[in-house]
């Protein structure tokens, strides 16, 4: 117990304790109770950038009524889909469960089984719940039930509720059955074992020989946004450059005094207490003049250091992942020396080339290739490793290189760019700075860019070309 702490129980100790009437202690209850909830929480303001919970919620649902009704029809054509299956039970849900419910759904039900069956442009793809609610009205959500031994109708499950799907599979006699299976794509290998065999059996020999496994399906359902995603998006980014830009300043950071730690959980506070979430923790590193810092943990920040963020927010099940660079100027000093603003240059540089090179049509791997053979013939030392995002961090698409794959990422690299999605474009230049007598110096950067409905790419809010600066 630290002597604060020692302090504060102390004062507790000793503080006097003070003894309520009964009658006033039930006067204040009594008020309490009856005050309507909007009186008694109407001087609370919290930061509420993107407006309550509820409010978020409309948001997020009309944007699951735009991607099934708009998206889902055409990759499932653009793919020769007549039917997709998305099954799973409680607590082992299939990753692209959350972008097919409401905001208000948090596991599955039991089994959930989603039936999408397409029955052409004129009439639509069909949207069946087995298990779970219609979700807010975009499902027709299939109640068939049995008597309980109380007299209550109870929901099937088990073998019964996989012959109801059986039948309903049987009756619209789909050519073409696609389930997430698959062995290169986290994304559409969200089908269990066990609900495989289950769902095999149900089926029998016939159907079962019209089940495919078409990964891209899932794969860019869950990359295709929707248009009103973008000012969203681009508002969290807003907020994401602000906290960057706080924590590296000396607001947060006092030279010789704060740690890279410090730093972290200021950021991941502040996230917080801004009623917003995380998907990683937050990490701040530091370059030395004349020192390795690796396997330093958490280190005071000096006067001379270059660092490094890596941060990322959720909000509206959307997710940011940004790096940004810094310099700690010395006493003196009004700017970053020439060699590290030539070196985020650099990094710049090969930004460039990533986004010249990023086209719709285009795999991972095939864009990988040509930003290497582009960046090495400029005489730049770097790293690609640039992955989609959205409602994952490292979301689906194309990988455009790992950090330890650079001759490209097998499976997950071969996916193609589509319009409509977005990505995390991750990379680093290293470069040997003049006034730290050549010592090569990692700029890692990581900004958000979309791809639009045009198939045009641009930066979501902005990049960073000047280093922050801690005076």
């Amino acid at each position: 117990m630290t002597s604060q702490t020692s302090e504060i129980a102390m004062t507790d100790s000793i503080r006097p304790r003070v003894r309520w009437p009964a009658r006033l202690l039930v006067a204040a209850l009594l008020v309490l109770s009856t005050t309507p909830l909007h009186a008694q929480t109407r001087d609370y303001r919290p930061e509420r950038p993107f407006g309550t919970l509820r409010e978020q919620a409309r948001t997020q649902q009309a944007w699951l009524q735009e991607r099934l009704e708009k998206n889902l029809p055409m990759l499932m054509r653009k793919h020769n889909v007549d039917m997709w299956v998305v099954t799973m039970r409680e607590y082992n849900e299939d990753p692209v469960f959350r972008a097919l419910v409401s905001p208000t759904t948090f596991a599955a039900r039991r089994r959930t089984i989603y039936i999408f069956h397409d029955r052409g442009p004129d009439e639509g793809v069909e949207r069946l719940a087995l298990g779970g609610s219609s979700q807010g009205g975009v499902y027709e959500a299939v109640r068939a039930t049995v008597q309980a031994p109380d007299g209550r109708a109870a929901e099937l499950w088990g073998k019964d509720q996989w012959n109801l799907f059986a039948d309903m599979v049987r009756e619209r006699d789909p050519e073409r059955i696609a389930v997430n299976i698959s062995h290169d794509h986290n994304f559409a290998d969200g089908l269990s074992a066990g609900e495989w065999e289950q769902m095999e059996e149900a089926l029998g020999p016939e159907l079962v020989g019209r089940v495919v496994r078409e990964p891209l399906l899932a794969i860019e359902y869950l990359a295709m946004r929707v248009p009103a995603m973008t000012p969203v998006y681009r508002k969290m980014q807003a907020i994401v450059h602000e906290i960057i830009a706080t924590a590296f300043s000396d607001v947060v950071i006092e030279p010789g005094r704060t740690t890279t730690a410090d730093v972290v959980w200021w950021m991941r506070q502040r996230v917080h207490d801004m009623g917003l979430g995380s998907w990683f923790q937050p990490s701040v590193s530091v370059q030395r003049r004349g020192e390795s810092m690796a396997g330093v943990v958490a280190p005071v920040i000096e006067r001379g250091d270059v660092l490094h963020c890596d941060f990322g927010l959720v909000a509206l099940g959307l997710t940011t992942d940004t790096q940004h660079m810094a310099y700690v100027l010395r006493e003196g000093e009004m700017e970053a020396p020439a060699g590290l603003r030539q070196a985020l240059a650099n990094s710049n540089r090969l930004q460039d080339i990533l986004l010249e090179e990023t086209k719709v049509g285009r795999s991972g791997n095939e864009i990988l290739a040509i930003v290497l053979e582009r960046m090495r013939a400029e005489g730049l030392n770097g790293t690609m490793y640039t992955h989609p995002i959205g409602d994952h961090g490292h979301g689906a698409g194309p990988l455009i290189g790992l950090w330890d794959y650079q001759t490209g990422v097998p499976g997950r690299g071969d996916p193609f760019v589509i319009p409509s999605m977005w990505f995390s474009t991750e990379l680093q230049v290293t470069t040997p700075v003049p006034e730290w007598d050549g010592q090569p110096v990692r700029m890692a950067q990581e900004e958000e860019a979309e791809i639009t409905a045009d198939g045009e790419i641009r930066w979501m809010l902005r990049r960073q070309t000047e280093l922050h600066l801690v005076r």
